[in-house]
Order: C-alpha cells, then sequence, then structure tokens
C-alpha cells in the first residue's frame, strides 16, 4: 500500500481532515491482509513541513483543542504503523520538518533523494516536539544528538541524516521512485510474518531485560519454525532456491 501525504499547496502540512485521513489510512493497512508492505510518500517539492500552522491560528481561542484533535489523530496513525506487522517505508522526496520529520522517525525504513532536508523546527516556532520525536529520536540517534536537533533546530542535508541514523539509504532524487519500489518488492517477496514478528522483537527490545528478551526471541524462533513460511524457508535453504513465501 502506498500512502501518499497529498496537500502540494501546503507542502503536505498535517491539519485535522489531514491527520484524520493519515489515521484511516494507517487503519486500513495494518487490517488488509493483502498488504504486505506499506509506503509513505509526499507529492510535490517536499515530504512535509509538520504541523499546518496556519490552519492552527485561524482556530483563534480553540487553538489548544484543536491541536489536540491533530495530534489524536497523528498519533493514533503513528502508533497503527510502528505497531503493525507490515514492514513501513519512508520515501522521503523533500524537506521532513516538524511532524514530517516524527512521522518518518516513525517508520522501519527510510529512502531519501539526496535533495532532501530533516529538521525538527518545533522550538523555532515556540512550541514543542510530537509525533513520537522525542520517543524514537533519542533510540535512533541518541541523546545527546536528540538535544541538538531539538535545540537548534539544525538543518540536515540528506546524508547527514543518513550519517547520524534517520535515513536508511540515500538516492539520486531522479531514482527515488525506482528504488523504493525495488526496496518494497524485496520486503514485500520475503515473509511478512517474520519481518512482523521481527518489528515486534525490536520494538520490546527497549522495555526488556537481557534474559527476558532472549527468552522471547527462543519462542519467536520456535513458533516460526511450525508456520508455513518457516518450513518453506528452511526447505527452500536446504534444497538451494528461492523460497515462496505464502506471508
Amino acid at each position: 500500500m502506498t500512502i501518499t501525504l497529498n496537500r502540494t499547496d501546503a507542502g503536505n502540512a498535517i491539519n485535522i481532515p489531514f491527520a484524520k485521513e493519515l489515521f484511516e489510512a494507517a487503519l486500513s493497512a495494518t487490517h488488509d491482509s493483502e498488504v504486505d508492505v506499506v509506503v509513505i510518500q509526499g507529492s510535490g517539492k517536499a515530504f512535509s513541513f509538520g504541523g499546518d500552522l496556519k490552519s492552527f491560528s485561524d482556530a483563534g481561542d480553540k487553538i489548544d483543542s484543536s491541536l489536540k484533535e491533530v495530534t489524536t489523530y497523528l498519533h493514533n496513525a503513528t502508533s497503527l504503523l510502528a505497531r503493525m506487522k507490515k514492514v513501513v517505508i519512508a520515501s522521503v522526496n523533500g524537506t521532513a520538518a516538524g511532524a514530517g520529520l516524527s512521522l518518518l522517525c516513525a517508520c522501519d525504513l527510510v529512502i531519501s533523494s539526496d535533495k532532501a532536508k530533516f529538521t525538527s523546527a518545533y522550538t523555532n516556532v515556540g512550541l514543542t516536539p510530537d509525533g513520537s520525536c522525542t520517543y524514537f529520536l533519542p533510540r535512533l540517534i541518541g541523546l545527546r544528538k536528540t538535544q541538538e536537533l531539538l535545540y537548534t533546530n539544525r538543518v540536515l542535508s540528506a546524508q547527514e541524516a543518513a550519517d547520524w541514523g534517520i535515513v536508511t539509504q540515500v538516492v539520486a532524487a531522479n531514482e527515488l521512485q525506482q528504488k523504493t519500489k525495488e526496496l518494497a518488492d524485496k520486503i514485500a517477496n520475503g515473509s511478512t510474518s517474520a519481518n512482523g514478528t521481527t518489528k515486534k522483537l525490536l520494538s520490546s527490545s527497549f522495555l526488556d531485560r537481557l534474559d527476558s528478551h532472549m527468552a522471547l526471541e527462543s519462542d519467536s524462533i520456535s513458533d516460526m519454525t511450525v508456520t508455513a513460511d518457516g518450513k518453506e524457508g528452511i526447505a527452500a535453504f536446504l534444497e538451494k532456491r528461492r523460497p515462496n513465501f505464502s506471508n
């Protein structure tokens, strides 16, 4: 499934209808058994500029409740993307700022155009981060680098973002669509059940102690051996052929 952030005239900035539609798309992807991989991309020249400050300002005295409604939808969408069994790929064509940066941090893989830029930008306008930014960034890049990004609003190039650990792969801008498709196809042709269980193990690793987490690993790999994908994967390896996973 491809989810396209499509408010081109506003840099794909997030307002209430946008956040609600993102939640609905994430919910659909979660429960659609035909979906093995989710790709999130931006339309136009940006991935997402983050929150739509104009729409927030237009709410007047209700700006605080407007922000609460936006973040409720956004955070539920983010939670679904982070917890679903499908691998989520962010394909970043241009600037990812504020909640746009937060959104891609919640994804499993990030492939970026070499023209893209990354920045927090929240404190520049007197606001604090949302969209999972303060949860995922310290885990991805460490506390010190996160502090630098959030307090100084430093703008990272695509290569800097890759060097820091925010981006998985940087490609030429004119190759982004094709490289994204190749990556998505590669994962979709793999075992969705194995990938989904691996994703769950990675998420829980930050909460577990070593022994209890290795117990989860032991249970997971043991359980996988009796699944259709586990049996097919082992058989294919022994028979020196490509596996045909059922997903």
